[in-house]
Parts: C-alpha cells; sequence; structure tokens
C-alpha cells in the first residue's frame, strides 16, 4: 500500500514507525548505507597517501611528495565541491533515491578500480569515487530528513543516529583496509598462496570496495522501509523554496571569466592540469557570488558579510584539520612509533583515532551546550574556541617534530594531537552549518550553503598539499611549517574574538 502524501509533497509519515530504536525503519538503510560509504571512503583515504609515496618496489606508485600533494589536495577538494553539482542533479534530475543508488555504485566502481595495479585505473578510481560521493553525499541526507513529518520531535536525534554511523563507519575502516595493506602477517598469508606481497596494497582498497557494495546491496533491499522518501516529488519541509532569481549578464560574465582565470592561476602557478579543476571550480564560483550578491542590501548585505567573514576562519579552520589525511598521516608512518606495550600496528591505522574521538565527545558538547542554554557562547565564539583548539593541536605536532632528530617519536603525541583537534571539531563543525543556514537570506539559502561546503573543499585543498612538506622533511623543515600553521590558527582565533562583538552587532539577535 502507498503511503498517502500531504499537500506539501511530503509523505505523511506515521509517528508509530518506531522500527529502528524508536525511529522510522527506513533510518536503518539510510544509515548502514552512509556507514558503509564512510567505511570506503576512509579507508581508501587512510592508504591513498602511503601508496602514492611508497617506492615502486613497496608496491607503491613513486611519486614524489610535491606531486603525490597536488593529487591527494585535487581529490579530496573535489570530494566536497561535487556534492553541489550532486544535489542540482538530484533535484531536478534524478531525485535524491535514484541519485544515492547510482553514486553508491560508482563509488564501488571506483574502489575496484583502485584495486587494480594500473596508473590508469588509479587515475580512474579517484575520479569515479569523487563523482559517485558528489550523488551520493548530499541526497541521502536529505533522505534522513524526509522520513520524518514535520513536526516530529524525533527529527534531530535522527540525524544524531547518522552522525554514528558515519564516524563509526570512518573507526571501522582503516584497522580493515590497513591491516590488509601493511600488515606483515597479511603480507605473509599472500605469499603463500602465491602472490605478490607488494600488491597488498590493492587488497585493501579492494575491501573498501566490498564495504560500498554491502552498502549498495543493503540500500536496495531496504529500500521498502523508505516509503516515499527520496522520490523526486519529495521535498524537505524543513527547506523553504528558494525563488529563482534567475541568471543575468553580469552574473554569467563574471562567472566564466572566473573560471578562466581560476583554471589559468592554477595551471601556471600550481602542478599544472592536476590543480586545473580545484582553481577553476574556485575561480568560477567567486565570480558567481560577485554577481549574485552585488545588489545586497541592509540587512540581506549584513547577513552575507557575516558569513563570508566566517568561511575565511571556516577555511583556516579545515586546512588544518584535513592534515589527518595528509602530512599527519605521513608524520605517523615515517616519525612516529607505532607500537603500544611492544605491539606493533599498520601506521594507516592512526585514521581512526579522530572517529573514535567524535563519537566519544558528540554526546559530551552536545551536554554541555544544552547544560548552558542561553548562556553559551556565540556561534562566532564558538568559531574562536574551535580555531584555538585547532592551534593549540598543531603547536602541540610541531613540538613532536622538533623531537624527530632524535628518531620516531612517541604514539602518545599523536594521540593528543587528535584529541585537541576533535575539541575543536566540536566547536566549528556542527555549529557551521546551523549558522549557514539562520544567517541565509531565504532567497539564498542554498548558495550559501555552498559557500560553507566550498570552504571546506579549500581548506582540504590547502590540507592535501602539505604532504610536500615531507619532499625535504627534515625536523627543522617539519617544525617551522607546523609552527607556521599553529601561528596561524592561533592568530585566526585571536581575531575571531576580537571582531566577535562586531558580528554580532552586524547579526540579527535571535540568530547570533
Amino acid at each position: 500500500m502507498s503511503t498517502p502524501i500531504d499537500g506539501t509533497g511530503v509523505t505523511a509519515l506515521s509517528a508509530d514507525d518506531r522500527g529502528f530504536f524508536g525511529h522510522p525503519r527506513g533510518l536503518s538503510t539510510l544509515f548502514f548505507t552512509e556507514m558503509w560509504e564512510r567505511f570506503s571512503y576512509y579507508g581508501m583515504r587512510a592508504l591513498l597517501t602511503l601508496y602514492m609515496t611508497s617506492k615502486l618496489i613497496d608496491g607503491g606508485l613513486g611519486f614524489d611528495e610535491r606531486y603525490a600533494s597536488a593529487i591527494y589536495a585535487t581529490y579530496v577538494s573535489s570530494v566536497w565541491y561535487l556534492p553541489l553539482v550532486g544535489g542540482w542533479l538530484a533535484d531536478k534530475v534524478l531525485g535524491a533515491r535514484r541519485a544515492v543508488l547510482i553514486g553508491g555504485i560508482i563509488i564501488a566502481c571506483g574502489h575496484y578500480s583502485m584495486a587494480i595495479d594500473s596508473l590508469p585505473t588509479f587515475y580512474a578510481a579517484l575520479v569515479l569515487i569523487a563523482l559517485g560521493t558528489g550523488l551520493l553525499k548530499p541526497n541521502i541526507s536529505t533522505m534522513v530528513g524526509q522520513l520524518y513529518a514535520p513536526a516530529d520531535k524525533r527529527r534531530d536525534a535522527g540525524f544524531s543516529i547518522f552522525y554514528m554511523g558515519i564516524n563509526l563507519g570512518a573507526f571501522i575502516s582503516p584497522f580493515i583496509t590497513g591491516y590488509l595493506a601493511q600488515s606483515d602477517s597479511f603480507k605473509g598469508v599472500i605469499t603463500r598462496m602465491g602472490l605478490n606481497p607488494a600488491h597488498a596494497w590493492h587488497w585493501g582498497f579492494a575491501a573498501a570496495g566490498v564495504g560500498m557494495t554491502l552498502g549498495v546491496i543493503q540500500y536496495v533491499l531496504g529500500a521498502s522501509r523508505l516509503r516515499d522518501a527520496g522520490k523526486k516529488s519529495v521535498k524537505d519541509p524543513t527547506v523553504s523554496a528558494e525563488p529563482s532569481s534567475g541568471f543575468d549578464l553580469i552574473t554569467i560574465a563574471l562567472s566564466v571569466v572566473g573560471g578562466l582565470i581560476g583554471a589559468g592561476f592554477g595551471y601556471r602557478f600550481d602542478t599544472g592540469l592536476v590543480s586545473v579543476p580545484f582553481w577553476t571550480v574556485c575561480g568560477y564560483f567567486i565570480g558567481y557570488l560577485g554577481g549574485t550578491t552585488r545588489l545586497l542590501k541592509g540587512e540581506e548585505l549584513r547577513r552575507v558579510l557575516v558569513i563570508f567573514i566566517l568561511v575565511v576562519f571556516s577555511v583556516i579552520f579545515w586546512m588544518t584539520y584535513e592534515q589527518a589525511g595528509s602530512s599527519m598521516t605521513l608524520f605517523a608512518d615515517r616519525l612516529t612509533r607505532n607500537s603500544v606495550f611492544g605491539w606493533t600496528f599498520p601506521s594507516s591505522w592512526w585514521q581512526s583515532v579522530p572517529a573514535i574521538f567524535v563519537i566519544i565527545l558528540a554526546p559530551v558538547f552536545a551536554f554541555i551546550w544544552q547544560k548552558m542554554g542561553d548562556r553559551q557562547p556565540s556561534s562566532p565564539a564558538k568559531f574562536a574556541f574551535g580555531l584555538f583548539f585547532a592551534g593549540i593541536a598543531f603547536g602541540v605536532i610541531t613540538l613532536a617534530a622538533s623531537l624527530t632528530g632524535a628518531g620516531r617519536v612517541s604514539p602518545w603525541w599523536l594521540v593528543v594531537v587528535y584529541f585537541i583537534q576533535t575539541m575543536g571539531e566540536m566547536c566549528l563543525s556542527p555549529v557551521g552549518l546551523s549558522t549557514i543556514s539562520k544567517l541565509s537570506p531565504v532567497r539564498m539559502v542554498g548558495l550559501m550553503m555552498g559557500v560553507w561546503f566550498l570552504s571546506i573543499s579549500i581548506g582540504s585543498y590547502i590540507a592535501g598539499r602539505t604532504t610536500q612538506l615531507f619532499e625535504k622533511g627534515t625536523p627543522e623543515v617539519l617544525t617551522r611549517a607546523f609552527g607556521i600553521f599553529a601561528g596561524i590558527t592561533l592568530a585566526a582565533a585571536l581575531l575571531l574574538a576580537l571582531i566577535t562583538p562586531l558580528i554580532k552587532k552586524m547579526t540579527p539577535r535571535a540568530q547570533s
């Protein structure tokens, strides 16, 4: 029997649907789909930099750190800007449900391509995974919202459960993919099978593909639990319709010129063709923003200016936080003693540490903010706290880097760094989307959300480029570089704290 749809086009779900821990049964389908997608993403990401920079004799690609950093940066940045395209395709053409399915299949194909030991399939894999993520990532979150009626009080809790699925997948995957790719015990197994142990990397990449395949299978089998969520006609009741402002000639011209300038800049001053996609997107988006916001006045202009200010500080935060997959990965692999109490473990396992800290700290911070009520810091102040923690974390890694001249440092340095970084994430990341949604003029909500994701993309690109620090990875170079990141981030935290009163004056009181 089909479920009736009310006048708003939203599925009239019954509050009696409590089949998944008191929530709609469809949440289980989306929970495990996202868990397996994040399993595949973080499982592959834990190996990517190590694989690219490993010697050919060890089964790696033998890229130098500079080129590997460009590849990694282009890939991780695209994961954050392609969802803008994926969301649009779902709205206009595919519908969210179909977009998630197609995206999952493309992601799995990408991981299986990575499992093949050849350079063409390596590049194809990165393209496929990025494209598939662009389709799946934004639309599965939309479907979570569509499981609940507009007045359903379980909605926020449902997103919290969904968020736990993300971090559960991110926590589990490096243990499995890292074991297959790096551990001597598994290399011994495939050697006894008559296979080349240098190809162990590709067993890890294949495991990521298996994870995404499991996610797709259970998504198809659990489709009936979703009812009408994700069908093309269904709209999220909490998102106001955005009136079409249309394209004027100035906006078109600024967008095209911005894209061309960005492409030229990336080709000439970065790493050639590899860097062109990122810089083209940045240039295009900046031009488009210039065209669409040029006529804003009054309160709308103040709101958008506040968003732009916070976005700048967001870039600074993510350029440090996202180094977990680049410079921090190489620091863990080359300069950290990867053993505890005499037990040695693969360096890729460090990628699980941030996820477990998120699982532990997320409910703690939620309790703190709720307990503080009206006394909790404003959104800009929380941003400042996030930057402060990120800066302190890099101060710690700077000190650890200064000690590497005497050999590998204790693993507890990285544990402390990731713990402090995660505290920063809890202050900034959950607040970001909420703040953007509250401040954005109604007719520009989608665009301002795009600005927020672009800030993460830019920060991720900068973070990815830091792999080249290890090209001359002496203690002096690393200490100076990490110290610069710490100094920039702490200075940004101080600056934001100083201008927070001004930002609050620019912000409507109910939304500050």
